[in-house]
């Protein structure tokens, strides 16, 4: 057995491809014709970014709209002019093509590597694989083709680079096997999106396999078995059935109710990324949305949204949805999400910079562009607005007051919308959890944000693996902040929800009954999955073991006594 780390869920099994890249080695050398060099790197440049919008359309629709931005994202920083300008510099003063190519991307990459952010390292890939890209071009060598693969492909591979998983027909891979890579990498991100078991970061994955072998990839534990013996592959081959006909069990769920054993009733809602994502949630049977990441639509422009085109993005996930509620998180920009035109300065420490509310209210004018669109789209459905990072009770009586604003001008306009849209927060800092009783009392609804509760409650990075152990909700200080949230919400008489991945884990969910959550907001494919265990708890049942679970000292404690209780 060798151990690495779990990138996506699931048992694989299946016979090893290990994909061997491409030899780009060339002679640097010099040459007098910069003109030519320079047409030659075009070409190459302008081959690169037709292949990979190719490839980002092909993963619209075989992944998602969401995951496909990340080979938009390829595209932008190929054409960036600062990119751009480097490699024709060095052509101009005599660099051959190939040389100036990788001499630009090797100083792009050390610049993402060198990075705190373990987020932003994850750039660092996305540049070695434009370099491969377009090296490969100069060089005219085939880069690795993952989509003509026979079936049951267990994929082995070093780095498991964005452009080869968007090419991997789902129908064929039965699992994915890399050298490198962590949890929160491109790869892992698209490889979970497709459900494809994975494994990362085995060390020598290349050497251990060989093509043919027999493979089986553990995706949850983390773990990869080659050739393993006859008794070992049938335990593994009864493991991954039960866990299919478990997956296809679910459907038994669905069009039905969520709710407790004993019927009290919640809202499984999902989270989505773009609009296109809407239809995910309806296939997967979500009763709403309870998170639409609204800063993709900044992400994926080249300068900002115009009023008209956030109206119709969101008008059009409010008709989708139909009469289901729909929240939409306003501009969460900073931290790990970078948006060039908005020209924000480098922070030391951007994730408690200037960022999200902060940003917003600092610039009134241009958050009143979103807001009108919020609430112009109010006029189609059920659109809640919810607001991010907030730490202060004067964030959110700020941001409620630039609403009535809007109100007032559409009002003279004579444009229709909902008088009585809701304004909520999302729960997701410290602070915001201690003065939660006086949050509850301005807002319409609450929304919990796990992710980042647990990052700034611990003061722990989650891409951090050195210090991955105090990054977790079983964590005591996580849990009494969530029961807290939860409780002066409904003591407010307002609607309590959680979006963070969090409210989809079948150990807590049964904390989160007892707390009194009433939205559960998760990915569209864990829908199912959720009701089910929600509906396998009583109240009674669940407060039983959340008196027990919530006397306990550390978040190992916990995480056992939730997993030995588990149904």
């Amino acid at each position: 057995m060798f151990q690495g780390i779990n990138g996506s869920d699931g048992i694989g099994i299946g016979q090893a491809q290990v994909a061997i890249e491409p030899d780009l080695s060339y002679t640097p050398t010099a040459h007098n014709n910069p003109e030519a060099e320079r047409e030659r790197y075009n070409s190459a440049l302008d081959a690169f970014c037709d292949h990979t919008q190719a490839q980002a359309d092909r993963m619209a629709v075989t992944v998602g709209e969401e995951e496909s931005q990340i080979m938009i994202g390829h595209i932008n920083m190929a054409r960036d002019p600062f990119m751009i300008d480097e490699i024709t510099n060095r052509i101009n003063n005599g660099m051959s093509a190939e040389q100036a190519v990788d001499e630009v991307c090797d100083m792009f990459y050390g610049m993402f590597d060198g990075m705190d952010d373990p987020l932003m390292r994850e750039r660092a890939a996305d540049v070695q694989d434009i370099r491969v890209g377009l090296l490969a071009n100069l060089l005219g060598k085939e880069v690795v083709d993952l989509s003509v693969l026979p079936a049951g492909s267990i994929v082995v591979v070093k780095d498991l680079t964005p452009s080869m998983t968007a090419d991997i027909d789902k129908e064929n891979v039965a699992g994915i096997v890399t050298e490198t890579g962590g949890r929160t990498s491109h790869s892992a991100i698209i490889a979970r999106a497709l459900e494809i078991p994975a494994v990362l970061s085995v060390p020598n994955a290349c050497t251990i396999c060989r093509s043919g072998d027999t493979v089986v990839v553990d995706g949850t534990r983390g773990e990869v078995f080659v050739n393993p013996s006859e008794e070992d592959l049938a335990h593994f081959e009864a493991e991954a059935k039960a866990a299919a006909e478990a997956k296809a069990a679910l459907n038994a769920y669905r069009g039905k109710p969520t709710e407790t054993a004993d019927g009290e009733k919640v809202l499984l809602v999902a989270n989505i990324g773009n609009p296109d994502d809407a239809t995910a949630a309806i296939e997967h049977d979500a009763e709403g949305v309870g998170l639409f990441r609204s800063e993709f639509l900044f992400m994926d422009s080249k300068e900002l949204p115009s009023e008209e085109e956030q109206f119709a993005a969101y008008q059009k996930v409010v008709l989708r949805m139909k009469d289901q509620p729909v929240i939409i998180r306003t501009l969460d920009v900073g931290g790990d999400k970078e948006i060039p035109y908005l020209d924000l300065q480098k922070e030391e420490n951007p994730f408690m910079g200037y960022r999200a509310v902060r940003y917003c209210l600092a610039n009134p004018d241009q958050y009143k562009v979103q807001l009108r669109a919020l609430l112009r789209a109010s006029a189609f459905g059920d659109i809640k607005i919810m607001v991010p990072l907030v730490t202060s009770l004067e964030e959110i009586r700020d941001v409620k007051a630039l609403v009535e604003e809007c109100k007032k001008e559409l009002d003279a306009e004579g444009i229709k919308y909902n008088p009585n849209i809701e304004v909520g927060t999302m729960i997701e800092t410290p602070a915001a959890s201690l003065i939660a009783d006086d949050l509850a009392a301005e807002c319409d609804f609450f929304s919990i944000g796990t992710n980042d509760l647990i990052g700034y409650t611990m003061c722990a990075d989650r891409g951090n693996d050195r210090i991955a152990y105090l990054y977790s909700v079983y964590n005591p200080a996580v849990l009494r902040s969530i029961k807290r949230v939860i409780e002066c919400g409904n003591e407010a008489g307002i609607m309590v929800g959680m979006c963070g991945e969090a409210a989809a884990d079948p150990l807590l969910i049964p904390l989160l009954i007892s707390f009194g959550l009433g939205e559960y907001s998760v990915s569209a494919p864990s829908v199912l999955r959720t009701r089910k265990i929600i509906s396998e708890w009583s109240k009674a049942e669940a407060d039983e073991l959340a008196e027990k679970v919530m006397k306990l000292k550390t978040a190992g404690e916990v995480k056992d006594a939730l997993a030995k209780a588990a149904k």
